[in-house]
């Protein structure tokens, strides 16, 4: 019954959208006021059908009901209850069920937006264009990916979960980086909907907030992610330039821009239509990166729930909603009037560093989806790795971070003043702070040295409003987003730079109480055991670690078996603190009583993570706090 009941609320939802998309329609031809309370309505009945139809799904999770085919695909009696819920998302159709639900909370959202009262037309239109978009899903789902499909007569035991999701970070990250996808949805719809509806001057105004919100969400998503593969996979790796991770930092560099470009839009007028196809082109990507993830035609190590065949559809509603964006786009799209800007104004250096952001993204699509293109031109297949990325993002992210810092110093509309009398010293500071990189860890390359006075540079310009008003909170709470955003980059900058140029890997054979050193640390296997999980048998190591005879920590890494599959998983033994980290992975009994050990030390790797927490922080300061206190704040 409860499958059932799931397909009649997955068909509301659909009528509710279709209703949706159609009430907000007839706002081009009818009094707005007779339809707006129905627009509302009816994007509430969608999210309560979708709620409803998310906990039937969890429900029969729960239950063990293997007549439901998704269920019996993903799920096992020995499951943990825990990783039962988070398996409701765990397969394709689970996760675009969550994808359309995170999309109808987006909606209700901002159909309750009262700053959006303001302009009904625009309010009205974007509910309509979500509407469109959720209904083309609900299409995709009830024909292509149902999770409430019957299997009769269902098995006895489902297959169970894949062991890699079988992990905390299954409950967290891929609703936190849905909710980043999906809410490029609503500056999407403000944005089209300004090219659609009169006196739409404001829309760069109602879609700041909505693009902050939904960037904190992608890039909390993405550093989630990045800490996940580097405990789970048993690299130590943190970032692999795989396909599904190129896919989310694609539309993170877009909503960047995007952020940015919205400040100029709304302070002073210019660059609407760059900000529209920011908007547009963001979203779009947010669509390519769910084809990716979900198509399998790119091999990845995310690779849990995809489909080629439905990744096709997933292309076709790509190709519909920015196809005809763009179309709109080009037919509605009014010039500015033309306004000479200073070459160093605020706008001019905000402009630039969005073409740097762009840039970045353009890069990593065309490593991403050129090895595609050939492919299915019959032109060969090849692969395009970590070497290429690592070397062309330099290229535009090096001279974004230069601009960064001088943006902060620039004026609207007017250069700075005794611009190298204020920059000379941070330039400075900023030089030597790198220069002293070399002393503490040994010298390592001239690129080292530039990314991590960058880094500096970067932190320093970011926080210079807080010392020009004597580290006042009160005084500099309108920089405060600025401040927190630039921080936190010049933090992961400083992390990506010292971990990449000193970071030590080691493979070594160990017996019991044998040593390995790794830098000045010492690793000593003192025991080799077994032990039972829930669903799962784990040999697990005993590994003491120490420096300079002076005992630190002992870790215990793991090789897990679990019931359901074959495959065996690693779990890292970690040793952390601020300025290290020490991971140890244990390998294969290679005989003789001695194992396989890989072994790694990272400097300053936690800064990778902090740095998106503090960016978090700031985004989350310009969202909530009072307009008021912010009305001013570039």
């Amino acid at each position: 019954m409860i499958a059932e009941l799931g397909q009649v609320f997955l068909v509301a939802a659909l009528a509710s959208a279709f209703l949706q998309f159609l009430g907000g329609t007839s706002s081009l031809f009818i009094n707005i006021e007779n339809i707006e309370k129905f627009v509302e309505r009816i994007t509430a009945f969608q999210t309560l059908s979708l709620v409803i139809c998310f906990g039937l799904l969890t429900t029969a999770f729960l239950q063990d009901d293997f007549s439901v085919l998704y269920v019996a695909s993903n799920s096992n009696t020995a499951l943990p209850t825990g990783y039962k819920i988070a398996a409701v998302w765990g397969g394709h159709e689970g996760s675009l069920l969550l994808w359309v639900l995170i999309l109808s909370i987006w909606t209700l959202f901002l159909s309750r937006d009262t700053a959006l009262k303001s302009s009904p037309e625009l309010r009205i239109m974007a509910l309509s264009i979500l509407g469109l978009i959720s209904l083309g899903f609900f299409v995709f789902i009830l024909y292509t990916s149902n999770p409430f499909d019957r299997i009769l007569p269902g098995p006895l035991q489902g297959r169970g979960l894949n062991p890699l999701l079988q992990d905390p970070a299954l409950v967290i990250h891929p609703p936190t980086l849905y909710a980043g996808y999906v809410g490029l949805a609503v500056p999407f719809s403000l944005a089209v909907s300004s090219l659609l509806t009169i006196n739409n001057h404001q829309w760069a105004k109602h879609a700041r907030s909505w693009t902050v919100l939904s960037w904190m969400f992608l890039t909390g998503g993405i550093a989630l992610g990045s800490w996940w593969a580097y405990y789970e996979l048993g690299w130590g790796g943190w970032w692999f330039w795989d396909p599904v991770e190129n896919a989310s930092l694609m539309p993170w560099f877009l909503a960047t821009a995007l952020m940015h470009s919205l400040i100029i839009s709304e302070k002073r007028g210019l660059f609407n239509g760059f900000s529209t196809l920011l908007a547009i082109t963001a979203f779009s990507l947010s669509l390519l990166g769910t084809f990716l993830v979900r198509s399998g035609v790119l091999i990845s190590v995310h690779s849990f729930a995809s489909d080629p065949q439905r990744g096709l559809f997933i292309l076709v509603l790509l190709a519909f909603f920015s196809g005809s964006a763009l179309i709109i786009y080009s037919i509605k799209q009014k010039k500015n009037e033309q306004e000479t800007v200073h070459p160093l104004s605020r706008e001019s250096l905000l402009l630039l560093n969005n073409v740097f952001l762009c840039a970045s993204a353009g890069l990593v699509l065309i490593g991403t989806i050129y090895p595609l293109i050939l492919e299915m031109l019959d032109l060969g297949k090849i692969s395009v790795g970590p070497p290429y990325f690592n070397f062309v993002i330099l290229f535009p992210f090096i001279p974004l971070l230069m601009t960064i810092g001088v943006a902060v110093f620039s004026n609207w509309n007017q250069g700075p003043k005794n611009l190298m009398r204020k920059l000379s010293p941070i330039i400075l500071v900023a030089i030597l702070l790198g220069a002293m990189v070399p002393f503490v860890y040994g010298w390592a390359s001239l690129l080292t040295l530039v990314g991590v006075s960058l880094a500096f540079w970067t932190i320093l310009t970011g926080i210079s409003p807080l010392i020009k008003n004597r580290f006042s909170i009160n005084k500099s709470l309108i920089y405060m987003p600025m401040i927190l955003g630039h921080i936190g980059l010049g933090l992961m900058i400083l992390g990506i730079t010292v971990t990449s140029s000193y970071g030590i890997t080691f493979d070594d054979s160990m017996s019991i109480e044998q040593s390995s050193n790794v830098g000045d640390y010492e690793f000593k296997l003192t025991e080799i055991g077994r032990r039972n999980g829930p669903n799962y048998l784990a040999q697990y190591a005993s590994i003491e670690i120490s420096k300079d005879g002076e005992y630190i920590e002992t870790v215990y890494p793991e090789k897990r078996v679990y019931d359901s599959s074959s495959m065996g998983m690693t779990e890292a033994g970690i040793e952390a603190n601020l300025f290290r980290d020490l991971f140890i992975a244990v390998g294969e009994d290679i005989g003789g009583g001695s194992w396989s050990m890989h072994l790694q030390y990272k400097p300053l790797l936690r800064l990778i993570w902090y740095g998106p927490i503090v960016m978090m922080l700031g985004g989350f300061i310009r969202v909530f706090l009072s307009k008021k206190n912010l009305e001013n704040y570039q």
